[in-house]
């Protein structure tokens, strides 16, 4: 039996909101690491005050995209300039349909010339992948291939092409130069060098995640164990902590990452979108998404986002040719959402969770900690005072760093004034929805605190020139 494209099961759902939020599967797991190695508390409060140790070896994807025409394809899918990209350096990927939404962000690698690799969620690799067979804009062919290396709990081996470590905080520089037997490489942010570690060749990215300055360390499948345990030994001393599933989802909380835009893959007429929906499987990233939430849009393009929506306007530049770049340039200076921190008020956090303290009907949707977010694309409603929607939160959670429950939104600039307060409405409307993470629940409106993103100060500063750097609040 054929397979069922994006398209068909598009065509088969009828209504795609409901069949999103109706989708039977929750918010995107951690496989291959433990929900905790100690507690997620403390492996929070790591990446702050001493180092954490990230295993991403297991839950994102990878392409491999070589040929003399690699950059080109990339460059053409790509809102964000590529002056200067080189070999060893490293940058956000962003691409957009052509009426100029997001399909999603992943990190591009600049491993060698005419070889690269994108890193993150599938959706951007699945474009990416279209592509490179799809042709280009004059009917003829990239001369490019294109290597998929799926995440773990898409395959039977367990193995994977690579390992991929993040060592981050304030200790993570030291425990790398202990590592090495020398001081660590002084690179500049997404910049890349190869490095020693335990007899292995690794290659050390500039970055952060935590909202410390770090580095992501990959090389080998073959070499996991070698590497991960001279690294773990190295950071004995000094306050290594490894970070299991539960803990990781939320550093993003206190980075200001929002790293949930939904695809914009459902609708669009042009016939490069109509092609790649009979392209795409229904079992494609888009085909088995979930959202949640208590924003409910007449239409599916009310989740779509534009590249200011989420905090990327600053990326965008009209140096190249690029698919959606007509549609930005009329978007470019209209007004758009701008990405804050909510405060969620403590008082009435508390009140939330006091409901499930009583019996029978009242009880409001469960918070889990540290990560509140129980689909794969969460959106809540963001209302001013006086009850005028004004925007979406996108991802929610609890950082016992800042002691605070937060959330990551996007408002209307008009309301965009740090320490005003909003409401955010939580929980799905009618008694929830289908999705097994969802119990019969009632929504309630919890108060909240308008906050610069990144909400962590150091965040803010040690992001300062780089993909991360619009903190509203900061700049806005």
């Amino acid at each position: 039996m054929t397979e069922q494209t994006l398209q068909q099961k598009l065509d088969s759902v009828g209504n795609v909101v409901d069949f999103l939020r109706n989708q039977q599967v929750g918010p995107n797991v951690y496989p291959g690491v433990p929900a905790e190695y100690s507690n997620w508390r403390n492996e929070q409060a790591a990446w702050a005050k001493t180092a954490v140790l990230f295993n991403q070896s297991y839950h994102m994807v990878e392409l491999y995209v070589r040929g003399p025409e690699a950059f080109d394809l990339l460059q053409y899918l790509a809102i964000n300039s590529f002056k200067n990209f080189s070999v060893n350096k490293a940058k956000q990927f962003v691409p957009v349909t052509p009426d100029g939404y997001v399909i999603g962000d992943v990190i591009l690698f600049y491993l060698a010339e005419n070889e690269f690799s994108l890193v993150g969620r599938a959706p951007a690799i699945e474009w990416v992948e279209f592509h490179a067979q799809y042709g280009k804009p004059d009917g003829g062919k990239w001369n490019v291939t294109v290597e998929r290396d799926e995440r773990t709990a898409l395959r039977t081996d367990g193995k994977r092409k690579n390992y991929r470590f993040q060592l981050q905080g304030p200790n993570a520089m030291k425990i790398l130069s202990t590592a090495l037997g020398q001081q660590a490489p002084d690179l500049k942010f997404f910049n890349m060098a190869h490095i020693d570690i335990a007899g292995k060749d690794v290659i050390a990215l500039r970055h952060g995640m935590a909202g410390q300055p770090g580095y992501e360390l990959f090389g080998p499948w073959e070499d996991y164990q070698a590497v991960h345990s001279a690294l773990v030994e190295a950071g004995k001393n000094d306050g290594l902590t490894l970070v299991g599933g539960r803990a990781y989802s939320s550093n993003t909380l206190e980075s200001g990452w929002l790293p949930s835009p939904l695809p914009a893959t459902y609708t669009g007429d042009s016939q490069m979108m109509k092609d790649y929906r009979a392209w795409a499987s229904g079992k494609s990233y888009a085909g088995m998404a979930s959202i949640g939430g208590s924003y409910v849009p007449d239409s599916i393009e009310g989740y779509y986002l534009t590249p200011w929506d989420i905090g990327y306007g600053h990326i965008v530049k009209f140096d190249h040719d690029f698919v959606g770049r007509e549609a930005l340039e009329k978007m470019k200076d209209q007004k758009h959402k701008t990405k804050v921190t909510l405060a969620l008020d403590n008082e009435d956090v508390l009140r939330v969770m006091s409901s499930m303290f009583t019996k029978g009907s009242g009880k409001a949707k469960y918070f889990e900690f540290p990560s509140a977010v129980y689909s794969m694309h969460p959106f809540d409603e963001v209302r001013s005072k006086d009850g005028k929607m004004i925007g979406v939160s996108t991802w929610i959670g609890y950082s016992s760093n800042e002691g605070r429950m937060l959330s990551l939104a996007m408002i209307d600039p008009d309301y965009v004034k740090m320490g005003e307060t909003v409401t955010l409405v939580w929980g799905e409307p009618n008694g929830g929805t289908s999705k097994p993470t969802v119990e019969p629940h009632e929504q309630v409106e919890i108060k909240a605190i308008v906050s610069p993103v990144p909400y962590s100060e150091t965040a803010r500063d040690a992001y300062a020139d780089s993909w991360r750097q619009k903190g509203v609040g900061v700049s806005a």
